[in-house]
């Protein structure tokens, strides 16, 4: 029992979920259900007597799609704070056991080279010694990694056509998936003080994806804020119009029903980055384990890297920067 239990807090609580990623990032797939133009005909929704009118749907969008960006680039200029709370629930939705971790985060362009350095757990700072071990390995494997390089030598060019081809993969999918929905605004709300226009997605009937991303998302639909303003993502809540399975249902299945939460906001007046995801539903794992699922990440504390944080990671006596 407690080999299934390690492996699913792997599945549920990781630097990419299983139920929102496989080779992108979790909100890059979030952010492709706006980057769609809607079907021909789409009505315009209805607007109050004397309000400001609402944008033309197909021009916003193509606007919200310039900014879209991929989160891993757009964190690898930051350090930051990730808060993990995973709670497991019984058939009546009660907390059974609650798991919380804060990791100091150090990303990389290379998502394998992200630092991922906890220091709490349940509340409980970690040991000093823990700390040093952790970055003992971290610096273990940044060398293991220039070794490698400098024994590949000419084997370089082969593995720049290994990641041009997963890009090109990549691509094709983003390509798929804007094809995938179509979209209606709904409506002008106020978040946080400003006006976001409110878009609705679902998925188009009849549309067969080819590639895993597209097949995943073909089983959401839900609701997406843009702030009016920035035409940035603000916030994102879907559901599973269908179970979704991995590893043809070997892995783990999540039901119709369960719902992804996830939220941006601006950060030093500058940049619209992550502030929460969350997950909540039935899952089951294995095929041996079905339990319900409240898995939430909080982000907090972005600070710009400087040359010397690149260079070296703190220890655990030195302050953050």
């Amino acid at each position: 029992m407690k080999a299934n239990d390690a492996s699913l807090s792997r599945l549920v609580h990781s630097p990419a979920p299983i139920w929102t990623s496989l080779s992108t990032t979790r909100s890059f797939l979030l952010s492709f259900l706006l980057g769609v133009i809607p079907l021909s005909g789409s009505p315009q929704p209805y607007c109050q007597q004397g309000a400001q009118p609402l944008p033309e749907l197909t021009y916003f969008v193509q606007e919200v799609r310039k900014n879209l960006r991929s989160d891993r680039l757009l964190l690898s200029n930051y350090t930051y704070l990730e808060k993990d709370t995973e709670l497991r629930l019984d058939s009546n939705g009660n907390a059974v056991k609650t798991e919380v971790k804060v990791y100091e985060v150090y990303p990389a362009l290379e998502q394998a080279l992200t630092y991922r350095k906890l220091v709490s757990k349940n509340g409980k700072p970690l040991p000093r010694d823990e700390l040093e071990r952790q970055d003992r390995d971290y610096e273990a494997k940044i060398q293991g990694r220039a070794r490698q390089g400098q024994a590949e030598g000419s084997d370089a060019r082969k593995r720049r056509a290994a990641e041009a081809e997963a890009r090109r993969k990549e691509e094709e999918a983003i390509d798929e998936v804007f094809r995938l929905y179509q979209i209606l605004m709904v409506g002008r709300e106020t978040l946080s003080g400003k006006p976001a226009i409110v878009l609705e997605f679902k998925p188009r009937p009849g549309f067969l994806p080819k590639t895993n991303t597209g097949k995943i998302l073909k089983g959401m639909e839900g609701r997406a804020w843009i702030d009016e303003q920035d035409r940035q993502l603000v916030r994102v809540d879907a559901r599973l119009i269908n179970t979704i399975a991995f590893g043809l249902g070997l892995v783990a299945r999540f039901q119709k029903g369960s719902r992804v939460f996830y939220e941006r906001r601006r950060v030093n007046d500058e940049i619209w980055l992550p502030a929460e995801y969350r997950f909540t539903g039935v899952g089951r794992f294995f095929l041996l384990i079905k339990t319900g699922i409240d898995a939430r990440e909080e982000y907090s504390d972005y600070k710009k890297f400087s040359i010397e944080t690149r260079v070296s990671v703190p220890g655990p006596g030195d302050k953050k920067r």
